[in-house]
């Protein structure tokens, strides 16, 4: 296949799954199907969410996007390549293994793809209707429980199988991905529509993406009712038991201990300096001045996917000197092709081994 050929398929798949998803008509009863199953193998995995991480990564497969995408590496993908990547895929959202398993395709390299036992449903479907639509990939993709003969690796896990991947693949060219975590900025300016957007940052997902948001910076003497009266239409994330348990879990924890907390209900806001938050909880401090904030986001960078805040911070100088990604409120989880996960450019990866 040439590079063309490869973009066109891409560009097809997203087309045709993005109509069966609004029709669901006779003949696409498979990926309906697929999105109410996908709850039963993963109770995380509710029909709206795997709707959610279908629509936002079949949106990518559009001609324009893809062609300004991978032109900057059209002389050294213009045909396929015989070197194969092994991906280890993560599992913690639907679907969130997308784009490393696109990436590589669409640069022409064999994948073996060992889905993540708690996603393997979505991502095998999805290389199946790509076959069907181009037939050249078959020889291109192989699923796996176990990575062998490969001559690339990305992998995604945890810190401690990141120590693992760093030691068995340590002659091997590789991304090794570690936790990462996501900050929001407050300044007291933002609208009740600023505020109301945030509950995508926390919500979206229950929560268990590494962009969504796991501490807040909220400035010094702040209003709280404001911020839970701008997220109480995510209140109904509270009906799902096993988020509802993890809320309630750490909740008694902290009146037992006698910890200092804000409760909404569903949420619970603890301050602490530590980023990694609990599910159902979010972490927060204040702040006096705004270089508070500065440096200790240059402190923690290797540990944060992206900082949610205004357009105003966005643009100041400081935070782009941080090289840590900025979005806006609401679409920590709508990353773009060129928002590579840990900052880690895969199309400049596979090109420096191609």
């Amino acid at each position: 296949m040439t590079s063309n050929q490869r973009i066109e398929a891409f560009v097809n798949l997203g087309s045709q799954l993005s109509n069966e998803i609004q029709t669901f008509s006779e003949g696409t009863q498979t990926l309906n199907e697929i999105i109410q199953s996908s709850q039963f193998q993963n109770p995380w995995f509710t029909p709206g969410n795997v709707e959610q991480a279908l629509q936002a990564n079949l949106a990518l497969l559009n001609l324009v996007d893809l062609r300004a995408w991978i032109e900057p590496y059209s002389k050294y993908f213009q045909n396929d390549s015989d070197k194969t990547v092994g991906l280890i895929l993560a599992g913690n959202i639907p679907m969130v293994g997308f784009h490393d398993v696109l990436s590589c395709l669409i640069a022409g390299f064999n994948v073996q793809v060992k889905a993540s036992a708690d996603d393997k449903l979505l991502i095998p479907y999805l290389l199946k209707r790509l076959i069907e639509i181009e037939p050249a990939f078959k020889a291109k993709i192989n699923l796996v429980d176990r990575l062998s003969n490969f001559d690339l690796v990305i992998a995604t896990g945890s810190n401690n199988s990141s120590r693992y991947f760093d030691y068995y693949f340590k002659k091997t060219p590789h991304i090794i991905r570690k936790n990462r975590n996501s900050v929001a900025i407050i300044t007291g300016k933002e609208t009740k529509s600023d505020l109301g957007k945030l509950g995508h940052d926390l919500f979206d997902y229950f929560g268990l993406g590494c962009r969504n948001v796991s501490k807040i910076f909220f400035p010094k003497n702040y209003n709280y009712s404001l911020f839970f009266e701008a997220i109480e239409s995510f209140s109904s994330i509270s009906n799902h038991y096993k988020y509802n348990n993890n809320y309630e879990y750490n909740k008694a924890i902290y009146l037992v201990n006698g910890d200092k907390h804000l409760d909404n209900g569903f949420l619970l806001l603890k301050a602490d300096t530590r980023f990694a938050s609990p599910l159902g909880v979010v972490y927060f401090e204040e702040y006096d001045l705004f270089s508070f904030v500065e440096t200790h986001l240059e402190e923690n960078k290797d540990s944060i996917q992206c900082v949610v805040c205004e357009e105003a911070i966005q643009g100041s100088n400081s935070m782009q000197d941080l090289e840590i990604p900025l979005t806006g409120f609401g679409t920590s989880q709508l990353p773009g092709l060129v928002d590579y996960a840990d900052g880690v450019n895969i199309l400049d990866f596979l090109k420096a081994n191609s």
